[in-house]
């Protein structure tokens, strides 16, 4: 039977500062390009559409623990560390989603502060694949919006790996993605930077 849903793939913010050597690197974050690249082209060569999101913050933001925040200063506008790294693909069809733009407001979720959510809807898109860095702030953060948008949601676990600021996190932000309805597909203990 032929699957008629949209579907929309969301690439959370494989940048420079979040895989290793960055400013707020996570661990083994190189580990997602791989399969994202591969479900970009996926995705692509179906005719569905690919976003990319990227932290692109402002050098003062409440965000960073220099102005008051919890982080590190991290994916600055047009500085290295916020560029998308260099492995992951830079097709041309992809649209990329500026978020953490607004100085007071921490811009983890795909949808805070952009226009995704009425793109997707133009698009007429109902279901959106997740992944990227990291499970437990930002991909965990777009998952939930996504799912309050109305979008039926898969989370692919093989494409996301957790920042664990408190041993767990990555694992509570699995479960809470499944328990508010999102679909968890692939290693979950990798997503969860257990193994």
């Amino acid at each position: 039977m032929q699957n008629d849903k949209k579907k929309a793939l969301i690439v959370v913010d494989v940048q420079n500062d979040f895989c290793p050597g960055g400013s707020l690197a996570v661990a083994n974050g190189d580990e997602v390009i791989a399969p994202l690249n591969e479900l970009i082209k996926t995705f692509l060569d179906r005719g569905e559409p690919v976003f990319k999101t990227r932290d692109w913050h402002p050098a003062k933001a409440k965000h960073f623990a220099a102005d008051g925040g919890v982080w590190p200063i991290h994916c600055v506008q047009d500085t290295p560390g916020a560029e998308f790294h260099a492995d992951l693909s830079d097709d041309p069809r992809v649209t990329i989603i500026s978020k953490g733009i607004d100085e007071s407001a921490d811009g983890y979720s795909a949808f805070d502060g952009t226009d995704l959510a009425q793109i997707l809807r133009d698009s007429g898109v109902t279901e959106v694949w997740v992944g990227g860095l990291a499970t437990d702030y930002c991909v965990k953060h777009t998952v939930l919006d996504a799912l309050k948008q109305g979008f039926e949601v898969k989370a692919l676990a093989d494409a996301m790996r957790a920042v664990n600021v408190k041993p767990g996190d990555g694992s509570l932000a699995i479960a809470e993605m499944r328990s508010a309805g999102a679909e968890i597909t692939g290693n979950e203990s990798r997503a969860a930077g257990l193994s």
